[in-house]
């Protein structure tokens, strides 16, 4: 889900704690990026592939909390899935709720 974000360069300051340079991850720090940036999604392309990574991660944190009720899955591993899982319906919910917000800012604008 990060990945389909820091493609389209909203989150570039997450690549520079990853160890790359920030320079590089983004079109917007050099006019001559723009040329060699490979092609841009749609914003309902970003979203759909956010929303497809969010329900995996829910499906496979599902997943880890069968295998440990079955005593098959480590207990940290069930942790770490349902963390991730956790985090990726945050977001969701944070992103629904700018986007509920702006339209009903623009449903206010008179005309």
């Amino acid at each position: 889900m990060i990945d389909a974000i820091q493609s389209v360069g909203a989150f570039s300051t997450m690549k520079e704690a990853e160890g790359t340079s920030l320079i590089g991850s983004t079109a917007l720090s050099l006019p001559n990026a723009a040329a060699s940036a490979p092609q841009s999604q749609s914003f309902a392309e970003v979203l759909g592939n956010m929303t497809a990574d969010a329900i995996s991660s829910m499906k496979s944190a599902e997943g880890a909390s069968l295998h440990a009720i079955r005593g098959e899955a480590n207990t940290r591993e069930v942790v770490d899935a349902v963390m991730s899982a956790e985090q990726s319906l945050q977001t969701a919910i944070a992103i629904r709720d700018k986007v509920v917000t702006a339209y009903l800012e623009i449903a206010r604008m008179q005309i």
